[in-house]
């Protein structure tokens, strides 16, 4: 299987197999890290963005047009929750930026969670962008992984500016994206209970 997926048309297939891993909801490191071992981190990273981001907007209009209207319902029965959820929503792009570069939110979880709530579905698909800096990290993992003489290097966690600098980033990010769905339920939870 794996000579196969090394040809051109591996390449190619690839993408859509990626794309049902996560539509289906499975988180996509290991799948990412395949692709960085078997095309290298520049090819495995374009392949990656290409088929996480068909796989995510296919998640999401899972998320949007089959289960939102039954979350919605059962929703209704706590009016403090679906506010905050409508506040955090008004945050779209920012907030969807902030989860997409922080590791601390999975992935393929998101992708159903964004259907499920109000963010648009333009603020969803710009903020795809945000996947970059995680999908070129994890197919550089990948490759490195592949190469025998530095896989002791990844067992042991060292890294190069580079890899530190995504790991601040990530750091910063999940910080920033607590920081803002925070100040957006407090605001809603104000509103509510102005007294």
């Amino acid at each position: 299987m794996l000579p196969a997926l090394r040809s051109p048309a591996g390449a190619v297939a690839f993408v859509p197999l990626y794309a049902l891993w996560v539509t289906l909801l499975l988180p996509g490191v290991w799948a990412s890290m395949l692709a960085g071992a078997l095309y290298g981190t520049v090819l495995a990273s374009v392949i990656v963005f290409v088929g996480a981001s068909l796989g995510a907007m296919a998640a999401f209009l899972l998320g949007r047009h089959w289960w939102r209207g039954w979350t919605r319902r059962r929703l209704q029965a706590f009016p403090r929750l679906m506010a905050i959820e409508r506040a955090v929503s008004r945050e779209g792009l920012k907030l969807v930026l902030l989860t997409r570069l922080s590791p601390a939110f999975p992935f393929s979880l998101l992708n159903l969670a964004y259907g499920l709530s109000e963010v648009s579905l333009r603020d969803y698909v710009i903020g795809l962008i945000a996947i970059l800096p995680g999908t070129v990290l994890f197919c550089a993992l990948g490759e490195l992984a592949g190469d025998v003489a530095h896989f002791g290097d990844v067992l042991n966690g060292e890294a190069d500016a580079g890899t530190w600098a995504l790991r601040i980033l990530g750091l910063v990010a999940t910080a920033g994206s607590i920081w803002v769905a925070g100040r957006a339920a407090r605001r809603a939870l104000e509103r509510q209970d102005p007294g």
